[in-house]
């Protein structure tokens, strides 16, 4: 996959374009995977990962009609989307990276949905404190695929079980979440979320990233995660746009 390479602030007018195209250019590839799984495009929604991301980048991406963005951090959303949200009322924020128990209430008054529901004592924070605020969001359990000891998640054969926990406590399960091993073929593990959301009535399924999103299509993903693809390298802040 090709996109437009991204740089700093310096060419504002050039770093718009760059993002505008990498966006464009990711909703058509989209689109043409969910058109030859004989799926409509417009069952698949892009999230763009906006984590790490300098303000400049963000703008850009709002510009080109961006509205649904996901960030990894709490305290990192807290300092960017409360204002945004006045002149972007559309704004739809997922989490989408690990959270603490005691940034429960936080995460609940910030984010439009929670995608890494991965523990019962989380789950327990998550749904006593939207039963205090009257604000139930959608949430997502995060499923480890791939049962790896370095990842957050439920274990594949607990899934059930701990989804069944989330619903007997209130929480809306309206999805499912996997991050694959980097060095194992996605699709065994996209596969595998989609049975795990089969059998327990799940509709959304949040899988496939930069490199694999258009993988994830054939096998239901509802919602795919792409940073790099739009944003560029977030380590690279003097990279010039079209270089």
């Amino acid at each position: 996959m090709s996109t437009a390479p991204v740089g700093s602030s310096a060419s504002g007018e050039a770093l718009a374009q760059a993002i505008s195209g990498n966006i464009a250019t990711i909703c058509s590839r989209i689109a043409k995977a969910a058109r030859a799984a004989r799926r409509d495009p417009a069952e698949i929604r892009l999230i763009a990962v906006s984590k790490a991301q300098p303000a400049d980048r963000i703008q850009a991406a709002l510009a080109a009609g961006q509205r649904l963005f996901g960030e990894n951090r709490v305290q990192e959303a807290q300092a960017r989307w409360p204002e945004l949200r006045a002149s972007y009322p559309d704004l739809d924020i997922h989490l989408i990276g690990p959270l603490q128990t005691n940034k429960a209430k936080e995460a609940v008054a910030l984010f439009d949905a929670i995608q890494t529901v991965d523990r019962p004592k989380l789950a327990q924070a998550l749904a006593a404190e939207m039963e205090k605020t009257g604000r139930h969001l959608p949430c997502y359990v995060q499923v480890n695929t791939g049962e790896e000891e370095q990842k957050a998640g439920a274990l594949p054969d607990e899934a059930d079980g701990f989804i069944a926990e989330c619903r007997a406590l209130g929480l809306d399960i309206v999805g499912l979440m996997c991050i694959p091993p980097v060095e194992e073929e996605p699709g065994l593990h996209f596969a595998l979320l989609r049975e795990i959301a089969r059998r327990n009535g799940v509709e959304h399924l949040s899988m496939g990233m930069s490199a694999d999103y258009e993988a994830a299509i054939p096998f239901g993903a509802t919602e795919v995660r792409v940073g790099t693809a739009i944003f560029g390298d977030r380590g690279d802040w003097k990279q010039l746009v079209g270089r």
